[in-house]
């Protein structure tokens, strides 16, 4: 029987800035070759670590098809490195990226690696929401209690905003307060040691000469982030998924693109290359909820994942909790009576974005450098999950 034997700790961690899908920084750039530039981004912090070192790759994507298909982990890991490195592509939807990370933290902790990377990457631009062509079981259909799986994620919103009771005035704030917050870090400079900045090449073609000009341009902030955002400018928003419901475009997450990374070590690993650890991977849970009101999946998640650390919800000082949506984002903090100030300091999917199955390491690779930089202990990463369900993460500053 397997236990743990060893700590699995994070020793690197970057992430690309997050586009906004469609008309954004990335609208014509593969999923893959932005996980690419997180992964050299990340192997650039550890330059004295022996690339050959890495065993495998666990990637998360939600809709792991087209242009971030056959199997994009395996093939980021050809076109990053000089050597073959394995690599598997997970999903569990909106958490694809902190599963993979919690994936690697276990094939450590139990001995069975040294060194992996884990991360995520998605583009909503190429690849949509659903996928290209999408098939629900007819049997779904049969039980009452499975319709919901069926059900478009802002749907789910609305019911969990009319049974948590979540006025569409709080959801206005909640997003504003995002946005407000997101500005705020982008000023401060805060997210700059988590971006890696990416060069884009735009490529016009000219249709009288035939010729095609090339521009490059290098981003380093998230495409999100609105300055102009009001209480009165969404007060405006119609809702969009119920006819006399509350939840907008403006008090959703945007969809988006982008990537993350992050290098996990044992302690043999650490000492052997000179490594320096960032955090440590404490715990992890994972819990189905009713697919109806799967917003409320951290409320199951986040008391699983502390039990498991021993930890109590006032030990964790920075969580980050997806905003998919302010009416659920909203029920899991009143439910949990989670300390708003701890709850996305930097702003969250909402301004952020949200980049489905990148989400998850993209904001470990946030909170992971957060607790350094605030001198903080434990950190959380947390989401709802699409088809009804939670995940959440513990790290722990070292």
């Amino acid at each position: 029987m397997a236990k743990q034997v060893q700590e699995a700790y994070i020793v690197a961690a970057t992430r690309t800035p997050i586009g906004r899908s469609g008309r954004g920084y990335f609208r014509n750039t593969r999923p893959d070759d932005l996980l690419v530039a997180a992964i050299r981004s990340a192997m650039l912090q550890v330059p004295t670590l022996d690339p050959k070192a890495i065993e495998d790759s666990i990637i998360g994507c939600s809709f792991p098809e087209g242009e971030q298909g056959m199997n994009m982990a395996r093939i980021a890991m050809g076109l990053a490195f000089d050597h073959p490195v394995g690599g598997i592509t997970v999903n569990r939807f909106c958490a694809s990226g902190v599963s993979a990370i919690q994936m690697a933290a276990d094939r450590i902790r139990v001995g069975e690696a040294d060194v992996l990377i884990a991360g995520g990457a998605e583009s909503m631009s190429m690849v949509p929401m659903g996928g290209n062509k999408p098939s629900f079981n007819p049997e779904v259909f049969a039980r009452d209690e499975n319709v919901g799986i069926a059900y478009g994620m802002g749907l789910t919103a609305e019911k969990v905003a009319q049974q948590w009771k979540v006025s569409r005035e709080d959801q206005d704030a909640f997003a504003l307060e995002s946005h407000l917050r997101a500005i705020k870090a982008q000023q401060a400079g805060e997210f700059t040691d988590e971006i890696t900045p990416f060069e884009i090449t735009e490529r016009t073609p000219d249709l009288a000469t035939g010729e095609v000009t090339t521009k490059k341009r290098t981003v380093n902030l998230d495409e999100g982030p609105r300055p102009d955002t009001s209480l009165e400018g969404l007060a405006k928003l119609r809702p969009v998924f119920a006819a006399r419901g509350s939840v907008t475009a403006g008090n959703s997450s945007q969809t988006s693109d982008g990537a993350g990374a992050l290098i996990l070590a044992s302690e043999k690993a650490v000492k052997q290359f000179g490594l320096t650890p960032l955090a440590r991977f404490v715990s992890f849970a994972a819990r189905g909820v009713p697919p109806e009101i799967m917003g409320i999946g951290p409320i199951e998640a986040i008391p699983a994942a502390l039990r498991y650390a021993g930890l109590q919800h006032e030990d964790i000082g920075w969580y980050e909790l997806n905003e998919a949506f302010a009416a659920q984002s909203l029920a899991v903090m009143r439910t949990l009576g989670l300390n708003p100030a701890t709850v996305n300091p930097m702003g969250g999917a909402i301004a952020l974005g949200h980049p489905l199955g990148a989400t998850g390491a993209i904001r470990a690779a946030t909170v992971v450098h957060a607790l350094r930089r605030h001198k903080l202990k434990y950190g959380m990463v947390t989401m709802c999950v699409g088809t009804g369900q939670g995940a959440a993460g513990i790290f722990e500053a070292v």
